[in-house]
């Protein structure tokens, strides 16, 4: 007789440097996603297919990633997460491990997802592993008015890459704005959904506003637009973190 499956929910933390990203893909490449099934799948002895609340590009982190998936395994979760983080490379960690309704599902019943952006205005040997870098002192202030012209329902259809299985581009931004923390300046941004390199993009036009080469009418053109000027390039993936995820 087949085993009633459970659903459940996992929170995680992961360097993404060496990874393509968290989407699995085809071929011998790494992703966070196709690590973590392989060993989930090694420890309950059945096929694991991963559910993640974003799907993160490549070289970009989480602090505080979701991902589900069902499971027909009795193994207790405490038991199963230890395992997990056992196999599981040092770049990856599981947090926490809870069964939840089976109509569950940590990307389509996410309300929000949180992202941070951390910034330097000099590289360094350590830091850099974990942040951008502006190569100079920028106004923050100029970089603020930016981020408060993001709050609201926008096509941000001019800061993206558009993808295939892409399901409209208006995106609900309830918080953006930078502050100080330490040596970072931080972009931290919320909202109901965000479309490939979204983040990236938003903080490459606001870096070069802040650098003063970008006006804000320019920015605000984008916006209305959806175009894109031809010489903006996302920000360097480094600096990206995968917040926090609401449900």
């Amino acid at each position: 007789m087949a085993r009633s499956k459970r659903t459940i929910k996992m929170q995680l933390e992961y360097d993404g440097t060496g990874y393509s990203g968290w989407q699995r893909q085809l071929g011998a490449v790494m992703t966070v996603q196709g690590e973590i099934e392989q060993v989930l799948g090694r420890i309950t002895q059945e096929p694991v297919s991963i559910d993640g609340a974003g799907r993160t590009d490549r070289g970009v982190h989480a602090r505080g990633q979701v991902a589900s998936f069902a499971t027909g395994s009795p193994m207790p979760l405490g038991r199963l997460m230890y395992s997990a983080n056992s196999l599981l490379p040092s770049t990856i960690r599981i947090n926490s491990m809870r069964q939840v309704p089976e109509s569950f599902h940590a990307r389509f019943s996410a309300r929000s997802r949180e992202y941070r952006y951390f910034l330097l205005e000099h590289p360094s040997a350590i830091d850099s592993r974990f942040a951008g870098c502006c190569y100079g002192r920028p106004d923050v202030a100029a970089m603020n008015r930016l981020a408060e012209m993001l709050v609201g329902t926008h096509d941000f259809v001019a800061f993206s890459k558009e993808t295939p299985d892409q399901q409209g581009t208006l995106c609900t931004v309830t918080e953006a704005r930078w502050y100080r923390y330490g040596r970072f300046h931080v972009f931290h941004i919320e909202a109901n959904r965000f479309l490939r390199s979204m983040v990236r993009f938003l903080v490459a036009g606001m870096i070069e506003a802040g650098m003063g080469r970008l006006g804000q009418e320019d920015f605000n053109a984008m916006l209305e637009s959806g175009c894109r000027r031809p010489h903006l390039k996302p920000a360097v993936a480094t600096g990206l973190f995968l917040w926090n995820v609401r449900y």
